[in-house]
């Protein structure tokens, strides 16, 4: 038995362990919390409140799920003490009494175990949603051809949110066997570290993730914008790499480390669900972002495209206050003449077409007062803004505006 002074030390070393883990759990909170209501705010000042999308509520959904999560995290620690039916050898779950404190604690921990995996799952599952539906938002007014990939994307996170559900609680048979202590339930039933659980959730991460990631990237890098700005929004459109990174993370230490490896797990888990918040709001949050950085940059976060070779083919729309308006004229369209598809770039926005070839893309510097509306066209920016004109029955063009800013 040890003495006093070493049984001090190991108390004050686990006290000390609990402050840090406190102190980053509720520091990633509460900044997942407030990024998502400065992006609540972003989003109101683009469009206004009447104006907001699915993802707008979406994203504030996510934020309940990712209360609960934290909070079970929270409680398997302070009040579990980490423990729960794994890490055990046969001769100390025989030793074990049912009526001892550390038994009850076992079972309270092995059942958040359950509990936090599923929570995991869901928030996971609500945040991808709310990044496609934001990809739809992005993509308004394109050909099918990039909307069937958004509708794959749903398709794709449904099908592993039901994996997940169906591996989390039937792997494990009888289902009470997840807090089962003696004699051993096996893997599979010890929640913290089941194999089926781990390796079916980090499967659909990383199918999930690359797909929302390759989504919109294509057709980024298929454009002429400058290759800084290509990179900074390959960055904002990318980030769930780092969410992979979490998830690598956390897989390897709950299959190398048959000791330590679940509390690692819980750790990286904290983090990747932070993160997944954090990248799902970044879009929103960038522009505004840049405004505030502008002041102090200048001319470094201003585009200095090259002029356009058809400069009066184009429409640019406002800076994102929804106050933009098409005021314009429309002639009518020959059936004879082929209608182009024209794609430009300014500072303040973007055009994508449908059935655009991003090939052709063309710099662009901005409007002359005369200058007239494109044919057909979409603006997208560092502010995506979305506009397009289609063709009436009766040979008049019908201007459809969308606007809409991320």
């Amino acid at each position: 038995m040890s003495d006093p002074a070493t049984q001090a030390a190991m108390a004050a070393a686990i006290a000390a362990a609990l402050r840090t883990l406190n102190t980053e759990l509720w520091t990633f909170y509460a900044f997942g919390v407030l990024i998502t209501i400065v992006r609540t705010y972003a989003r109101v000042k683009a469009v206004g409140i009447r104006d907001l999308r699915a993802d707008d509520f979406i994203v504030w959904l996510a934020i309940l799920l990712y209360t609960a999560q934290s909070t079970l995290a929270y409680f398997a620690v302070n009040h579990g003490q980490g423990l729960a039916n794994n890490a055990m050898t046969d001769a100390e779950r025989a030793a074990l009494s049912p009526d001892s404190t550390e038994y009850g604690l076992r079972v309270f921990g092995s059942k958040i175990q359950v509990v936090g995996w599923t929570t995991y799952v869901c928030l996971i599952c609500t945040l991808k949603m709310a990044m496609l539906v934001f990809y739809i938002r992005l993509m308004e007014g394109l050909s099918n051809h990039f909307r069937i990939r958004i509708w794959i994307g749903f398709g794709l996170v449904g099908l592993t949110f039901v994996a997940s559900v169906i591996t989390i609680y039937g792997s494990c048979q009888p289902f009470s066997n997840y807090w089962q202590i003696n004699p051993d339930p096996g893997n599979f039933c010890q929640g913290a570290v089941a194999s089926p659980i781990v390796w079916v959730t980090f499967a659909s991460s990383v199918v999930t993730d690359l797909y929302l990631i390759m989504v919109p990237l294509p057709m980024l890098w298929g454009t002429s914008l400058r290759l800084v700005k290509k990179l900074a929004a390959t960055f904002v459109l990318g980030a769930g790499v780092f969410v992979l990174v979490c998830s690598l993370l956390k897989t390897i230490f709950v299959t190398t480390d048959p000791v330590h490896g679940a509390q690692l797990a819980g750790e990286w888990g904290t983090r990747e669900a932070f993160v997944s918040v954090v990248i799902t709001n970044l879009p929103m949050i960038f522009p505004l972002l840049k405004s505030w950085l502008k002041p102090l940059f200048g001319s470094a976060l201003s585009s200095t495209g090259a002029a356009s070779k058809h400069p009066s083919g184009f429409r640019t729309i406002g800076g994102g206050d929804g106050s933009s308006r098409v005021d314009q004229r429309h002639k009518p369209a020959s059936s004879k003449q082929p209608v182009t598809d024209n794609l430009s770039f300014s500072d303040s926005a973007e055009h994508i077409v449908n059935s655009v070839k991003m090939q052709n893309l063309e710099g662009y510097t901005g409007l002359s007062a005369n200058t007239r509306p494109p044919s057909k066209g979409i603006m997208v920016s560092n502010e995506f803004k979305m506009v397009e004109d289609g063709i009436s029955h009766n040979g008049d063009r019908d201007a459809k505006q969308v606007h809409e800013s991320w």
